[in-house]
């Protein structure tokens, strides 16, 4: 079949979406700074913080898959055209929410939002570049502006936080957003070319409520928030809503998620190395984001200024990847990127951030760089497994992985966090049964009691909560370099027969 005629304007297309994908990211990484002032400000309790950042990231995982199927049968400028302007309302929603409850609902309007962006955003850059070649080097600069906004996230969030309240970090989108609408309007082809055939709404209500479910259940049990009998019901429900979703699929002549892909085991590694490398990434960030603010006493534009290394040294990884996926093939190249990531996060662990020194900086830039190749490594095998048509569903899968990952990290990292964290906490004498009890929740829960309480008894609780969460951070990392260990080890496997292949590219 003769090659299609490459767009010539294909690189200002990249840079369109690339421009649509910053404002979702951005969102994402100027909230883990905000936690500790929002959680303050708002008096939200440690359940409730979680719901706030991760009801945006695992609603958008049921939503995404649809949004994609949408965007192919109606076209994927006007979807991300809708996207990015509620993405924008959103944010100004959420700027201004006066309690944590309000909060969670303008975080699900953003979802609504960002999964309407983010299949649009790939799927426009598989249909753009055939080359294969071009399109390693468009996924890599796309992984790079992602990485790009995630370093400036927390230094934009640090220094609006300096000056004026949390919700400040939200706002800052609505001038990213102005600028991103523009661009996209202009820059993006006006006509293309769309998949026939009807939007099966039935079928993407089973899959978001299905999805939806089956995540609450696993949020719900692991976090012992529900009774045993409410959690074996609703993960029945979701399961069977999925399961109904899976068989709808198999006969449909025209399927919303077309289930022959999970047959390719690039795009099976890709999902997972999606799902578990983001989902330890969030909770690692999340982690490091409280210790250096609770534990270390520094500000948010300082503890925004220590990330930096992690996210400065992943902005580059991309186009690393996609010449070392090139030269050396994807099997070798992902598996070896987790496997170092799994080191530096081990070492980090161990490290003392009181006196870092260049140590620790230096381990988040080979944490950063590591998992940003390995990431950038599954976008090549998922998107440069399926031919251009499938490019959207392809895409919102890479995506679900991410945001599913992530919403499910920031859960089990969040809950694991708790569960260490009471069991390290030395509650001070003084206090009453309640006060004990919330302090022991999170060290967020531990300055809101201390609040309360007189200087003397106040700076005690607030020690033993320092000593506590120091403790909790080096079990965190430890887990999660376990976690990305075992990931290396399964890559490695899984990629086994695709090896000739990508070493071809």
């Amino acid at each position: 079949m003769p090659a299609r005629q490459p767009d010539p304007k294909r690189w200002l297309v990249l840079l369109a979406v690339m421009l649509a994908f910053l404002p979702v990211v951005l969102d994402m990484t100027i909230l883990h700074v905000a936690v500790p002032r929002l959680t303050q400000a708002l008096a939200a309790s440690g359940t409730e913080v979680l719901w706030v950042i991760d009801i945006y990231p695992l609603l958008m995982a049921g939503l995404l898959v649809p949004m994609g199927t949408l965007a192919d049968r109606i076209g994927n400028r006007r979807i991300l055209l809708t996207g990015l302007v509620i993405f924008g309302a959103a944010s100004a929603f959420a700027a201004f929410a006066p309690n944590a409850p309000v909060l969670i609902a303008a975080r699900m309007l953003l979802a609504l939002g960002g999964s309407m962006i983010m299949p649009c955003v790939l799927g426009i850059i598989r249909r753009t570049f055939e080359d294969e070649k071009e399109r390693g080097l468009a996924l890599g600069l796309w992984g790079t502006v992602g990485a790009a906004g995630a370093a400036v996230g927390p230094l934009i969030g640090g220094a609006l936080l300096e000056h004026f309240w949390w919700g400040s970090v939200f706002l800052i989108n609505i001038p990213v957003m102005v600028v991103v609408v523009t661009a996209c309007w202009l820059l993006l082809p006006r006509r293309e070319e769309t998949t026939p055939g009807h939007w099966a709404i039935g079928q993407a209500l089973l899959l978001i409520f299905g999805m939806i479910a089956t995540v609450y259940a696993i949020k719900a049990g692991f976090g012992a928030r529900q009774s045993l009998p409410v959690v074996l019901a609703v993960l029945a429900l979701g399961l069977g809503l999925l399961t109904i979703f899976a068989r709808k699929q198999m006969r449909a002549a025209e399927p919303m998620l077309d289930l022959s892909l999970f047959s390719h085991p690039a795009i099976l590694a890709g999902m997972i190395m999606a799902m578990v490398a983001s989902g330890s990434l969030a909770g690692v960030e999340l982690t490091l984001a409280q210790e250096l603010q609770y534990v270390l006493d520094k500000t948010p534009l300082q503890a925004g200024i220590f990330m930096i290394p992690i996210m400065a040294a992943a902005a580059i990884g991309g186009p690393v990847a996609g010449w070392l996926s090139a030269r050396f093939g994807l099997r070798p190249v992902a598996s070896l990127s987790m496997a170092v990531s799994s080191v530096a996060l081990a070492w980090l662990a161990l490290s003392d951030f009181h006196t870092s020194g260049v140590m620790v900086p230096a381990l988040l830039a080979v944490l950063g760089l590591a998992l940003s190749i390995g990431l950038t490594a599954s976008s090549i095998a998922i998107m440069g497994s399926v031919e251009a048509s499938k490019g959207g569903a392809a895409g919102s899968l890479e995506a679900t992985g991410y945001e599913l990952g992530t919403g499910l990290g920031i859960t089990f990292f969040g809950v694991f966090m708790s569960v260490v964290y009471g069991r390290h906490f030395d509650a001070p004498p003084g206090l009453s049964a309640g006060q004990a009890a919330q302090a022991t929740r999170s060290i967020g829960d531990s300055y809101l009691v201390a609040r309360d309480l007189a200087a003397v008894e106040g700076e005690a609780v607030i020690a033993a909560g320092k000593a506590a969460f120091s403790s909790t951070h080096s079990v965190l990392l430890l887990t999660a370099a376990a976690l990305i260990g075992a990931l290396a080890a399964l890559v490695f496997f899984l990629l086994a027969r695709v090896k000739t292949t990508s070493a071809q590219h």
